[in-house]
């Protein structure tokens, strides 16, 4: 089976750079639990997969065994996700940071639905935002950030005929965090709240018209064999949190702890260069364009974002998403981002 480019690239530079660590350190006997997010997305296939069963136990020298399950191997919906990391019962994991949103605002701070849309404008505001978010995450979960790494871009998957974002009044759209069902909300849909497992027999038997997931995930989950339609406008980046409770962290010896914070480092920096990447090729192989390397080909209808409806969606995000995430996240949690992001995107979030 041919190599998909951006892993081998990934797992070369991770050897390369580590080469001298397995010779230079004696690491003691361990085994590693983890659990990466869903099996078919590509960051765990691309990335997560590869870096914990084979260069992390390679740059150990064979002493480092790690245990690598999945969000549904799990059975696993996602949002319990950092709870569970609380309870000790997992170690390492990775979980949407939005998906928490109902309890903790901050969560969805950096990509709420159309703040971003590239990934290297979330980058900015990801490394700007991150003190908050490894507080929140360390305080209230107990759990240490390694990484933030983003999916790719979020789209809209349509199995009803759709021309442009008006169409999607009256339709039930699936979406998995808060601030994209105010956005569904603000363009006249109905936003359905379902776990990505289900998703598929629910477009079948049509409980929704049109659901939310990354232009590359979904193609390689099989979404363009019951859709027909999509709809390539941003509505966010699935970024994760991939992190290791406290107590696990600490009975860790200190040199692994090196490898692993130096090696994830490097897994981070590698996710985000190849997020702009996989969604272009989510896009053009799902609509049978080209490049078209690491997806499988489909003939979806490509519908054009119209300049129109890139207004719409800019008018929406400030005058629906951000004031209504404002109004749930509080004064000094607007203050914050203000700071932080909304400096960096010439935007004002307000409670008003």
């Amino acid at each position: 089976m041919k190599a998909h480019p951006l892993k081998t690239l990934a797992l070369v530079s991770l050897l390369t750079a580590g080469a001298n660590v397995a010779t230079a350190e004696n690491f003691k006997p361990t085994t590693l639990k983890v659990m990466g997010t869903f099996p078919t997305s590509t960051t765990f296939l691309f990335h997560e997969k590869p870096f914990w069963t084979e260069t992390i136990p390679e740059m150990a020298g064979g002493n480092v065994e790690v245990v690598l399950t999945n969000t549904t191997e799990l059975g696993l919906k996602g949002p319990e996700i950092f709870r569970l990391m609380k309870l000790g019962v997992l170690d390492f994991g990775t979980g949407v940071l939005s998906y928490t949103a109902g309890d903790d605002p901050e969560a969805e701070a950096i990509d709420l639905a159309g703040l971003s849309l590239d990934a290297s404008t979330l980058r900015e505001i990801t490394q700007a935002y991150r003190p908050t978010l490894e507080a929140l995450y360390a305080e209230k979960y107990g759990i240490k950030a390694l990484a933030f790494y983003p999916a790719h871009a979020q789209v809209f998957w349509c199995a009803e005929p759709l021309s442009g974002l008006g169409d999607l009044k009256g339709k039930k759209v699936r979406v998995f965090n808060t601030s994209m069902a105010d956005f569904v909300e603000g363009v006249g849909g109905t936003p359905v709240n379902i776990p990505f497992a289900e998703v598929v027999p629910s477009l079948q038997r049509k409980v929704v018209d049109c659901a939310v997931t990354g232009a590359l995930t979904g193609n390689k989950s099989k979404w363009t064999e019951v859709t027909t339609h999509m709809y390539p406008m941003p509505m966010g980046w699935a970024v994760y949190l991939h992190g290791v409770s406290r107590k696990t962290w600490d009975s860790i010896e200190p040199n692994l702890q090196s490898l692993i914070s130096e090696q994830v480092a490097m897994l981070e920096d590698n996710i985000w260069k190849a997020a702009d990447e996989e969604t272009r090729q989510g896009v053009s192989c799902s609509t049978g364009g080209t490049p078209c390397t690491i997806g499988d080909k489909a003939a979806l209808t490509l519908v054009p974002v119209s300049a129109e409806d890139a207004q719409a969606h800019r008018e929406l995000m400030e005058n629906v998403v951000l004031k209504r995430w404002a109004q749930r996240c509080g004064e000094d949690c607007v203050a914050d981002w203000n700071a932080k992001v909304g400096k960096i995107l010439n935007l004002t979030a307000s409670e008003q």
